[in-house]
């Protein structure tokens, strides 16, 4: 059985996942998506554009993320799309005892972390167009793997919420100190000696 959510996450490893259609204004036909995958202890994004959303292109996707991935993934959540509840996915991820959880139907936002990336990681990026020409999937992955990822992963700082109190009619919400992923995952004792070294060369080699 799939469990529906997890809890936020203490250390890194525990991601969700969630895909954008490129369609324009009509669902109809072949066209890109981009599959994202969100660290929730870091906010490390990755995106991977793909054709159509079958099940193993979608897979192909996410297995080109895994392995680039700075952190071992642990537990894995997402919507209950069939792109991702479907026998190849869940074969992949038993395999690597990572644990599964899903949304819950009708509660849109049980994946919080991913679904607002899918604004300011892809749509803020590339727009509402629809891309159904197959050769852009080819540019969007250059893009993504060699620009936009690196951008948003080494550079761009976030707030994290760490509490939430009501005072009156009030809603006071308290953030952490901005940090981009790189740095949350420098500062994490789950990240081995190693893996930082690996992540201080690559972060020393950008501009």
């Amino acid at each position: 059985p799939i469990q529906t959510r997890h809890d936020g996450a203490k250390q890194p490893g525990f991601i969700q996942g969630d895909t954008v259609a490129h369609c324009g204004s009509c669902i109809e036909g072949r066209y890109a998506h981009t599959l994202t995958i969100t660290d929730i202890f870091s906010n490390w994004t990755e995106n991977r554009s793909c054709w159509g959303k079958e099940d193993e292109t979608v897979l192909a996707a996410y297995l080109s993320i895994e392995k680039t991935l700075p952190f071992i993934v642990i537990g894995w959540s997402s919507d209950n799309g069939s792109e991702f509840l479907n026998d190849k996915m869940f074969a992949h991820l038993t395999a690597m005892s990572i644990k599964i959880t899903r949304g819950r139907p009708s509660h849109k936002n049980d994946n919080p972390h991913v679904e607002q990336k899918n604004n300011t990681h892809v749509r803020k990026l590339l727009g509402y167009q629809r891309f159904d020409y197959l050769g852009l999937v080819k540019r969007m992955n250059d893009i993504y793997e060699n620009y936009w990822n690196l951008l948003q992963n080494f550079f761009t700082p976030s707030q994290k919420l760490i509490k939430k109190e009501r005072v009156g009619a009030k809603i006071i919400k308290r953030y952490d100190k901005p940090q981009t992923p790189y740095q949350r995952l420098m500062e994490s004792e789950h990240i081995s000696e190693e893996k930082k070294a690996e992540l201080k060369r690559k972060y020393q080699t950008l501009n």
